[in-house]
């Protein structure tokens, strides 16, 4: 079971949260971990399969079927990517300013915590905070 809460900070405004529990899978690989689960009509991206590739000191999440794109988030780091919607590409800059977890192959906690620029014109923080469990 994947809870996987999401925080939009924007000035002055109670942060705006998205909350999704799924099911999913959480595989160890060579370099880290594998998390995946499938999209909701909550979150809008219905269709989608998301996948975090956890590394040392670095992941990477990867959206594939009706949104497809790729961040990367490393603590101190700006990555930039292409973020492909129905409607078109869009510039992604993510800084990544807090990147932990406590993940082993029965479960844990990942926070991650970032700014995001769209077409290098910054649009808010946001918080990743994702549990997994054995369900």
């Amino acid at each position: 079971m994947i809870s996987v809460r999401g925080e939009q900070y924007f000035d002055d405004v109670d942060p705006n949260a998205t909350e999704l529990m799924t099911e999913g899978t959480l595989e160890q690989t060579e370099d880290g971990f594998l998390l995946s689960y499938q999209e909701t009509e909550l979150t809008g991206m219905e269709g989608t399969l998301t996948t975090f590739e956890i590394g040392p000191g670095r992941v990477i999440l990867r959206r594939s079927g009706s949104v497809n794109s790729q961040m990367v988030f490393e603590e101190g780091r700006q990555h930039t990517s292409l973020y492909e919607t129905p409607y078109g590409e869009l510039s992604v800059d993510i800084q990544t300013s807090r990147l932990l977890h406590n993940l082993t192959e029965r479960g844990g906690l990942m926070e991650i915590k970032y700014s995001i620029a769209v077409e290098h014109v910054v649009t808010g923080r946001n918080c990743f905070k994702i549990r997994v469990r054995r369900k």
